[in-house]
C-alpha cells in the first residue's frame, strides 16, 4: 500500500466498485473465452455442404466471449486426429465441431476418449450411449423433409418423368435423401423414376460433371444431388437446360433459369446450443436431431419456372411439417427390388433411429447400392 499514492488508490477503488456494479454478461466478457474448433472436409466456399457449415461458424465466431478457429481441406483419415489434437494442444480447444460424416469413426471416439475434458460435437454420426463416450455427442437435421419437399416440386415441373441423383456415398444419410426425393415425386406422379450414380466421394467433380452429363443424355429433366458441393452439377444441369434442386446450400445464383428450389442447412441450431450448454458448463448434449419445425433446416426460395400447383402442394406439405404432422416413411413403401421395407399401416417417424441405419433404395430408383 505504501507504493501507491492517495491518487492511484481512489482510482483503483473506484475502479473496482465500477465493476462490482457491473451486469453480469458483461462481467462475463472479462472471463477466458470459449474457444471453439470448427473442421471441415472440403473448401468453405463450395457452394454446398463446408460452406453450409462455415456460414454458421461465421454467425458464432460474433458471439460474445467465444473465439473461434478453422481448418478445411481435411480428410477423412487419422489427419481429423491430428487436426483435433492440435486444436487442443496449440489453441486451447475446449469444444470442436468435427463436420464430416466419416470423422466419427473411428477418429473422434479416439481422441475425445484421450480429452475427457474437451467436448466433441459430430455432424451426423450415430452417438450410442454405452459405446462412445460422454464428451462427444452428434447432431443432425431431417433434411430428408426439404429433400420432399425438392421432390414434389420436381415432380410437378418435370416432362420426362425422368429425375437424375448424383450421390457421393451410399451412407444412410445420402440414401435418406435419395428416397425421400423419390417419395416426394412419385406422390404427384406414380410413374417418375430416379436414376442414381454414386461417385464414390464427397468431392469429386469430374465425376460428378461427367455423371450430370450421362444422366441428362439419359433423358433426365431434372437433376439434383448429394455431394459437398453442388456447384458443378447445378451448373452443368443450367448450360444443357435442365432443371436442378439445390442442395446444402442455395446455388440460385449459378442457375438463374432452371434452379426450382432447394433443401438447406441452418446449422446455427445446433452450434448455438452446444456453445450455450459449454459455457453455462452444462453437461455434453450427446444425441441432438430437428427439422423444419426446430430450425435445424430451411428451403430455398422458389425459382421462377415453378408452377402454381407446384408451390401450392409443396406449401402444403411444408406447413404440415412445421406441424409435425407429416410423415414420410408411411408404409407401403417397397425397395426397388419389390421388398416391404415398411408394411402398410405402419410409419417410422423422423425420430426413429432405424432410419439412421437405412440401407435400402424405393421402389422408383434405377441403380443399386
Amino acid at each position: 500500500m505504501s507504493s501507491i499514492n492517495r491518487r492511484d488508490f481512489i482510482k483503483l477503488a473506484s475502479l473496482i466498485g465500477m465493476s462490482a456494479a457491473l451486469p453480469l454478461s458483461m462481467a462475463r466478457a472479462a472471463d477466458k473465452p470459449l474457444i471453439v474448433g470448427f473442421i471441415y472436409v472440403g473448401a468453405r466456399d463450395d457452394f454446398g455442404y463446408n460452406q453450409a457449415h462455415a456460414q454458421a461458424a461465421a454467425l458464432i465466431k460474433a458471439l460474445p466471449n467465444v473465439k473461434v478457429i478453422e481448418e478445411e481441406n481435411v480428410p477423412e483419415t487419422v489427419a481429423v486426429q491430428k487436426s483435433m489434437e492440435a486444436m487442443i494442444r496449440q489453441d486451447g480447444a475446449t469444444l470442436i465441431f468435427p463436420t464430416s460424416f466419416g470423422y466419427f469413426d473411428p477418429h473422434v471416439g479416439r481422441v475425445a476418449k484421450k480429452y475427457p475434458d474437451v467436448r466433441f460435437a459430430h455432424c451426423g454420426g450415430l452417438w450410442q450411449e454405452g459405446k462412445d463416450p460422454m464428451n462427444a455427442g452428434s447432431f443432425f437435421g431431417y433434411i430428408d423433409e426439404g429433400q420432399y419437399l425438392n421432390g414434389v416440386v420436381a415432380g410437378h415441373m418435370s416432362q420426362s418423368k425422368k429425375l437424375g441423383f448424383i450421390a457421393a456415398k451410399p451412407v444412410p444419410q445420402v440414401l435418406r435423401n435419395l428416397n425421400a426425393f423419390t417419395l416426394g415425386a412419385r406422390s404427384v406422379d406414380p410413374e417418375i423414376t430416379m436414376t442414381v450414380i454414386f461417385t464414390g466421394d464427397w468431392s469429386l467433380p469430374v465425376k460428378e460433371a461427367e455423371a450430370a452429363n450421362s444422366l441428362i443424355d439419359q433423358g433426365c429433366d431434372v437433376l439434383t444431388c448429394h455431394v459437398d458441393g453442388p456447384k458443378v452439377i447445378v451448373e452443368t444441369a443450367e448450360k444443357r437446360g435442365v432443371m436442378s434442386c439445390g442442395y446444402h446450400a442455395s446455388q440460385a445464383a449459378l442457375a438463374p433459369n432452371g434452379y426450382l428450389t432447394g433443401a438447406e442447412w441452418n446449422w446455427e441450431t445446433p452450434y448455438r446450443a452446444h456453445v450455450e450448454a459449454a459455457q453455462a458448463d452444462k453437461p455434453m448434449l450427446n444425441f441432438m436431431r430437428g427439422g423444419l419445425k426446430e430450425g435445424f433446416v430451411k428451403t430455398s426460395a422458389y425459382g421462377p419456372k415453378v408452377s402454381d400447383a407446384a408451390r401450392q402442394q409443396a406449401d402444403a406439405i411444408k406447413a404440415q411439417m412445421l406441424e409435425g404432422s407429416f410423415v414420410i416413411y408411411k408404409g407401403p413403401i417397397k425397395d426397388n427390388k419389390g421388398n416391404l421395407v415398411i408394411p402398410e399401416g405402419t410409419e417410422q417417424a423422423q425420430t426413429d433411429v432405424a432410419l439412421e441405419r437405412m440401407d435400402y433404395l424405393v421402389e422408383g430408383v434405377r441403380g443399386q447400392i
